[in-house]
């Protein structure tokens, strides 16, 4: 089960919040408060703190992303950061993949950048969540890709919600490349919102081998929902930013490494 971070300071709260409205692109005040333990008075206050650093836009009952609108007229995804080390990832983890396999891909810059480089591949099946990864790999001729229903997200260009959680339950693929805000010894993987957890957990059931793939900035980081431990995953793949103590730490816990 999620499990929320209660109590933050405001600066830590509001960049939680923000995690929040550029992962889902929009939040309602009742759910952050719920979410963040606070009341709605106090949400409504960071919103307008956010929307004076010209982050979101606020309207009745909650805030979007003000970057949105752009985002999806560009097919652009929202997190740009550390692009060099995801694309070394992202080659890593292609070289994983032989034709005619049946691979998962779930949303995300990293796995955007394993998609790019599988167009060399041929006849794969894949299955994904995300619109931009399916338009990717389904211009190439002999590839089989698949999409689950469910709710559009506009900053992830992804689909989520229950109807997507039922479609997984039918599927089962040799590999998932498995996508992630945070990732600890501790809090295992962490997520900025509660929508996409139980699609995860079922991505992850449909496959026969788990590999997360998060760049070194995202380890020891946490983010507002814990969604389970490490045991989940089989081999965790990251750039050369990582320190050997805490690769050292992954391999004791039974996760090979795979360092780009």
């Amino acid at each position: 089960m999620p499990e929320p971070s209660p109590g933050l300071l405001s600066e830590p709260r509001r960049r939680r919040i923000l995690d929040w409205i550029q992962e889902e692109g929009f939040a309602r005040v009742r759910d952050l408060a719920t979410a963040f333990q606070v009341s709605e008075a106090t949400i409504r206050q960071d919103l307008e703190r956010l929307e004076t650093e010209g982050q979101i836009t606020r309207e009745h009952g909650g805030a979007f992303l003000k970057t949105v609108p752009a985002q999806v007229g560009t097919m652009t995804l929202h997190h740009q950061e550390n692009m060099d080390q995801k694309r070394r990832i992202g080659a890593l983890a292609a070289a994983l993949v032989e034709d005619g396999e049946t691979i998962i891909l779930d949303a995300g810059t990293t796995t955007t950048e394993i998609a790019l480089r599988l167009v060399s591949r041929r006849n794969l099946t894949v299955i994904t969540n995300a619109l931009n990864i399916a338009i990717i790999l389904g211009a190439v001729p002999g590839n089989a890709v698949h999409m689950p229903g469910g709710q559009f997200k506009a900053p992830t260009l992804s689909l989520s919600g229950d109807k997507s959680v039922d479609y997984f339950r039918n599927i089962f693929a040799a590999k998932l490349f498995l996508a992630t805000a945070g990732v600890g010894l501790d809090a295992g993987l962490t997520y900025p919102s509660f929508a996409d957890l139980q699609l995860k957990e079922a991505m992850i059931r449909a496959a026969g081998k788990i590999y997360l793939v998060a760049d070194s900035t995202k380890i020891n980081k946490s983010s507002l929902t814990r969604f389970g431990s490490l045991e989940m995953i089989h081999a965790f793949i990251t750039d050369a930013g990582i320190a050997a103590a805490d690769a050292d730490a992954f391999r004791a816990r039974g996760i090979e490494m795979l360092i780009a």
